[in-house]
C-alpha cells in the first residue's frame, strides 16, 4: 500500500461509512482504508443459556490481522507518510501494539513501541513475539508505571508521531463511534435484533465510548457493558464517559452540531471477571474460552475476549435478554504464523 490510500477520493453517499453518512463535514477528517466492514453478526446457538447470544465478528475486521484496534487505526494511521515513525505504548503482548506494527508497515510506516512486563499467556507471548518481530524498536520498561512516564516524555518531545495507549484518543474513537453506527444499521436491516446489552473487554476504554456513543446518536437502547480486564484505575465507568464525551466535544467541533449528552446508565462495568493483575487468565474467563472453542471453533485470548465473553454469558443466563458479545481479538494468523517461526528456529 502506498501513500496514495490515504488521498481523498470522491465516494457515493452509499459507499461512505455510516459515521459519515450521519455527519458529512467528518468526511474532511483523514482516514485511510485498512479494514473491510460492516463485519458479521452471527447467532451464537448451543450454549446453555436461556436468553439469546450474538456475536459481533470485530476479529474480522481486516483479512490479514483484524480486531477492533484496526477501527481506531484508520484514523490514528492516515496523516503517516512512508518512511515516517510513529511511537505507541502498551504491556508486552499488548494486541493494540501488533496491530499498530502491522498496519503501519502496510503503510511504509515504522513503528517504536514502550512496553511493560506483566502476567502472560500462551497467547500474549505470540503476540508479543510478532509484535517484536515487526516493531523497529521496543524499549522495554519493568513497571507499568515507568513504561507510562516513559511514553509522557516522548509525547511530550515530539507529539505528532505518538499514538496512545490502545489508540484511545478523541481521533481514534470516531472508529468505535462508526462501529456503534454500523451496528445501528445492522439491526434497522433486520440482521439481529436490538440486543438489551454490548459486551467488550474495559481495557483503555476507546472501544466501549465509542460504542456508547453511536449507540446514543444512533437512539438505540442498548447499554454497553464493559468487561473489566485491568485495575480499576484505568478501567472504570468515569474513564469511558470522559472518552465518550471528549468525542462529542470533537464532533460537535468538526460539524457544528449539538450531540446530547452521554447517559451514565448506558454504561456499566463487570469487574467479577477480572483476573487480579492485567493479563491474568480468570478462571471464569478460561472456561468461557473453552466453550467457544468446543462449541464454535473461535478462540478467544485470555487477556481480553476471553473475560467479555465470561461476562456475556453470565448476561445471558436471564431468561428473555438478548446480549451481543463484540469479539474484539482476531486469531486467525496464530497457527500459521507459530508454524512459520517455529520452521524459522
Amino acid at each position: 500500500m502506498t501513500s496514495k490510500s490515504w488521498e481523498k477520493t470522491t465516494t457515493t453517499d452509499a459507499e461512505q461509512i455510516p459515521l459519515v453518512r450521519r455527519f458529512p463535514a467528518l468526511a474532511e477528517v483523514p482516514r485511510v482504508e485498512l479494514g473491510s466492514f460492516p463485519t458479521p453478526v452471527e447467532k451464537l446457538e448451543g450454549f446453555p443459556v436461556p436468553g439469546e447470544l450474538w456475536i459481533k465478528r470485530d476479529d474480522l475486521t481486516a483479512a490479514e490481522l483484524g480486531g477492533n484496534k484496526v477501527r481506531a487505526l484508520e484514523f490514528l494511521l492516515a496523516a503517516r507518510r512512508q518512511g515516517e515513525t510513529v511511537l505507541t505504548i502498551g504491556g508486552e503482548g499488548s494486541t493494540h501494539v501488533l496491530a499498530t506494527a502491522f498496519h503501519a508497515q502496510r503503510l511504509g510506516v515504522h513503528t517504536s513501541a514502550i512496553s511493560w512486563r506483566h502476567d502472560m499467556s500462551d497467547t500474549s507471548l505470540a503476540v508479543a513475539a510478532r509484535a517484536f518481530d515487526l516493531c523497529g524498536r521496543i524499549t522495554m520498561s519493568r513497571f507499568a508505571l515507568s513504561g507510562l512516564s516513559r511514553a509522557m516524555i516522548a509525547r511530550w518531545a515530539d507529539p505528532s508521531r505518538y499514538i496512545p495507549l490502545g489508540g484511545s484518543s478523541p481521533r481514534g474513537i470516531l472508529g468505535h463511534v462508526n462501529a456503534g453506527l454500523e451496528l445501528a444499521a445492522q439491526v434497522a436491516s433486520g440482521e439481529l435484533p436490538l440486543p438489551n446489552a454490548v459486551v467488550v473487554p474495559l481495557g483503555t476504554g476507546g472501544t466501549a465510548a465509542g460504542l456508547a456513543l453511536g449507540f446514543s446518536i444512533a437512539k438505540l437502547k442498548t447499554v454497553v457493558v464493559g468487561a473489566r480486564v485491568g485495575p480499576r484505575a484505568g478501567a472504570n465507568r468515569w474513564r469511558v464517559l470522559r472518552l465518550a464525551r471528549a468525542t462529542t466535544s470533537l464532533i460537535a467541533k468538526l460539524t457544528g452540531e449539538r450531540l446530547p449528552r452521554l447517559s451514565t446508565p448506558s454504561v456499566t462495568v463487570v469487574h467479577d471477571v477480572y483476573g487480579g493483575g492485567y493479563g491474568r487468565p480468570s478462571v471464569q474467563g478460561t472456561a468461557a474460552a473453552n466453550a467457544m472453542q468446543r462449541i464454535w471453533g473461535l478462540k478467544l485470548d485470555a487477556t481480553y475476549s476471553a473475560k467479555a465473553f465470561a461476562a456475556a454469558l453470565a448476561l445471558a443466563r436471564t431468561p428473555n435478554s438478548r446480549i451481543l458479545f463484540w469479539l474484539t481479538f482476531d486469531a486467525r494468523w496464530m497457527s500459521e504464523w507459530k508454524a512459520v517461526a517455529g520452521d524459522a528456529s
